[in-house]
């Protein structure tokens, strides 16, 4: 009878906790699972109490949960960053031969994990985003399609910064997308250039995004002045049904020409956007808005929290991309907002540099910070809609950063 009780607790998650490979206390390995629990209620805190980016943080905090609980089975992320092991012992990096492997012997986030894998959740998730963002800022007001640009400057200057603390160029590059301040982005060229480093760079981009409101107003006040916090922008013209329907039609030809490997995300995002502005998919629109996104979401949350393992995360690689990331953050904010003070010289005061901090790809938050820190100065200033222009044109250009990369490095 004692030795089945004892064979029982030996088939247990609380067994594989306490006792190693080697039969005995694997006291490092306690330590780091119960660091990883605590940062699990770190993030469970944030999007519960605090409601930082709740619709992510929360499946990505309960991927971590199931990570790091011994025994279940569920995820294998060997096979996705080793290989997987083939019959003469050799390991393959083939999707098909790994798809094949997680067919016959995969768990359930081994399953959902093929989504990200394959890229195929960010570019479903970029549809939604797309199909739920107004273009017409930008359509009247194409000039901030620069400001747009001009807040990628993280994303390069943190690459180059990574490559320097030792990081190699693949590592680098997917790094340096948390400046964009696209979390869909981010876990794209992640997955294809350093899927390793999975985790540490989708929690780093999902909390940057989350702090936004914290992070950005101090910069908007160090770069300008109050006189320039306090300019008031025309009112934007009227755009019509046409320029709406031909604008994601043109954009997804120019940039999918120019830069192939932004198609993914670019096309989706505009496809998006064409169903909403058609007039004649609403349901399409709505299905792509609501259901259809939240789906995606919760499938993409569990399988890349699932990635922060403790021995993947709790590594001094995790915490130099976290510093990485908020150097990548503030300096493309910093970037927007000197676009913006070169726009308001070259217009004569006509352009409120604020909405150049908008240019970071986090829709409609960071047009909204826009909005908040104009209205601290003058209570009758309206800048939402001027920062919604570069606020797309962000999106627009964090993709085409990816796609950079990605023909760069893949």
């Amino acid at each position: 009878m004692l030795n089945t009780i004892i064979e029982f607790l030996k088939t247990t998650g609380i067994y594989d906790f306490f006792i190693g490979e080697n039969g005995s206390l694997d006291t490092m390995f306690l330590i780091k699972t119960l660091i990883m629990y605590l940062i699990v209620g770190v993030l469970v805190y944030l999007a519960v109490v605090k409601k930082f980016e709740p619709l992510l943080l929360l499946p990505i905090a309960f991927g971590m949960l199931l990570a790091n609980l011994p025994g279940t089975g569920i995820f294998h992320m060997d096979w996705f960053i080793d290989g997987v092991q083939m019959a003469d012992g050799s390991y393959s990096h083939s999707l098909s031969d790994i798809f094949l492997n997680v067919i016959n012997n995969g768990g359930l986030i081994d399953f959902l994990y093929l989504g990200v894998k394959f890229g195929i959740y960010p570019s479903l998730i970029f549809m939604g985003v797309g199909a739920m963002t107004d273009f017409s800022p930008l359509i009247a007001n194409p000039k901030t399609l620069f400001l747009g640009g001009a807040a990628q400057l993280g994303v390069f200057a943190a690459f180059i910064a990574a490559l320097f603390l030792g990081f190699n160029e693949l590592e680098a590059a997917a790094i340096g997308i948390i400046g964009g301040a696209d979390g869909p982005t981010a876990i794209l060229v992640t997955t294809k250039l350093a899927p390793h480093l999975l985790g540490a760079i989708a929690v780093a981009a999902y909390s940057y995004m989350a702090l936004i409101p914290m992070i950005q107003p101090p910069l908007m006040k160090l770069v300008t002045t109050k006189k320039e916090r306090t300019i008031k922008m025309e009112t934007l013209r009227p755009v019509s049904k046409t320029e709406l329907v031909f604008f994601p039609i043109i954009v997804t030809a120019i940039v999918c020409l120019l830069v192939p490997d932004a198609a993914p995300l670019v096309g989706f995002l505009m496809f998006g956007n064409l169903l909403s502005v058609s007039g004649v998919t609403e349901r399409l629109s709505k299905t792509a808005q609501n259901e259809f996104m939240n789906i995606v979401t919760i499938c993409l949350g569990v399988s890349v929290g699932a990635t922060a393992n403790a021995e993947n995360f709790l590594a001094f690689d995790t915490l130099s991309i976290i510093l990485l990331g908020l150097c990548a953050f503030a300096l493309s904010t910093l970037g927007g907002l000197l676009g913006g003070k070169i726009m308001c010289w070259f217009t004569r005061g006509k352009v409120n540099p604020l909405i150049g901090s908008a240019g970071v790809s986090a829709v409609p938050m960071a047009a909204r910070v826009s909005q908040k820190v104009g209205q601290d100065e003058d209570p009758s200033n309206f800048l939402l809609m001027h920062a919604m222009g570069p606020n797309v044109a962000g999106v627009i250009g964090s993709a085409i950063a990816a796609g950079v990369f990605l023909a760069m490095f893949l």
